[in-house]
């Protein structure tokens, strides 16, 4: 797949603790426990391109408990920044749960610099999409993400 560039601004957001260990607009999380489409040699920062996709994404990698101290960002991706897309037709085994098509995907992607961003598939939502972003690309300095805002987590998601 080649880079292509923006012809239009997009936003992404990401959800997380500005108190906690790792910042929120930041890759250190994924470089100490790699999701689906990093190693710990290639750290992404993971967004969504909804705010209902960042949530769901959150809530399923919260092991059913309801997240404390949870903030939101809106990440503006300029016209013009490179990206790449994966399919569920160009990449068809990344959603196998060894995730090593995707793992692999991701960090030639990431090692090669290919693009900024790199847009694949939601795992929790198909039909949905999740943006990476490569912090290491040079076109990283023209993302720019909001302040913090907080999020307030309907308690009914987790009524057992």
């Amino acid at each position: 797949m080649t880079a292509q560039k923006l012809d239009r601004v997009l936003k992404c957001y990401r959800i997380g603790d500005p108190d906690g260990v790792y910042p929120i607009f930041d890759a250190e999380g994924s470089k100490r426990e790699p999701g689906r489409w990093n190693t710990e040699t290639s750290p992404l920062i993971y967004t969504s391109e909804h705010y209902s996709t960042a949530m769901l994404e959150k809530l399923a990698n919260g092991n059913g408990n309801i997240p404390s101290n949870q903030y939101y960002i809106e990440i503006t991706l300029p016209n013009g920044l490179s990206y790449e897309m994966v399919t569920k037709d160009s990449l068809p085994d990344w959603a196998n749960e060894d995730m090593i098509s995707a793992r692999n995907y991701g960090a030639n992607w990431h090692k090669e610099k290919r693009s900024a961003i790199l847009i694949v598939p939601s795992f929790v939502a198909r039909m949905e999409n999740n943006i990476l972003i490569n912090p290491e690309h040079a076109g990283f300095i023209k993302i720019t993400p909001s302040l913090p805002a907080p999020i307030w987590w309907d308690t009914r998601i987790y009524k057992n």
